[in-house]
């Protein structure tokens, strides 16, 4: 029989031990994120402590039997990392403490993120939220991204990193906030209406193309 993880912990390779990823919107930790994590790891005697590529940290070689009051004494709330759902949202600092932040990027992914968290989705989903056209939160190869500019937010649908990796198609420029965040949540609501079970957002536009997906969002 199959080993069905708990939920929220991801089972490792040995097949005993489990994962956890909590919620660090925008990859933001705060002070007293920091010292519930040390006192956790040294408490549970956690072998691994992994920053990942989502601007998450991987608590890694839990005990099954210890997972609920780990995250009881984390006080953080749980990241998903399997399911269909919102996994993170990767946010360069921008105009927070970067000489070349145009935009607000950390707080406006912090934003999405909060707003995101909860929604079940087609499959899993990785947002991008870059301060300027440097891209420093790799915005084009994320499902969506976003990229600040002088006149506003550009809009990205359909990236990938993975082994068929794809540019995103530009869906709006020159954005407000408000307007930015309304046309993100007309895709994401195109995409879980139009998309088939486990098909990542870059595949579904190569499936319906981009031109009929712009014409359903914009």
């Amino acid at each position: 029989m199959p080993i069905i993880p708990p939920k929220n912990a991801i089972l490792q390779r040995d097949k005993q031990t489990y994962a956890i990823v909590p919620r660090i919107p925008g990859g933001l930790l705060l002070r007293d994120h920091l010292q519930s994590i040390s006192r956790v790891v040294d408490k549970y005697d956690i072998p691994i402590v992994k920053i990942t590529s989502g601007q998450r940290i991987a608590l890694v070689g839990i005990e099954e039997k210890d997972l609920d009051a780990i995250y009881r004494d984390l006080d953080m709330d749980p990241g998903r990392a399997s399911e269909l759902c919102l996994h993170y949202v990767q946010s360069c600092p921008g105009t927070e403490v970067c000489k070349f932040g145009i935009q607000d990027s950390l707080g406006f992914g912090i934003l999405i993120e909060t707003t995101l968290a909860n929604i079940e989705l087609p499959a899993k989903l990785k947002i991008g939220v870059s301060g300027c056209q440097f891209c420093c939160a790799e915005s084009f190869v994320r499902d969506i991204g976003l990229v600040g500019k002088k006149n506003g937010w550009t809009v990205i649908f359909g990236g990938h990193s993975g082994n068929r990796p794809r540019i995103g198609d530009i869906i709006g420029t020159d954005l407000a906030k408000e307007d930015a965040l309304e046309l993100l949540r007309r895709c994401i609501d195109y995409y879980c209406t139009n998309g088939r079970k486990k098909e990542r957002a870059s595949r579904f536009i190569e499936r319906i193309g981009v031109e009929l997906f712009k014409q359903a969002v914009i």
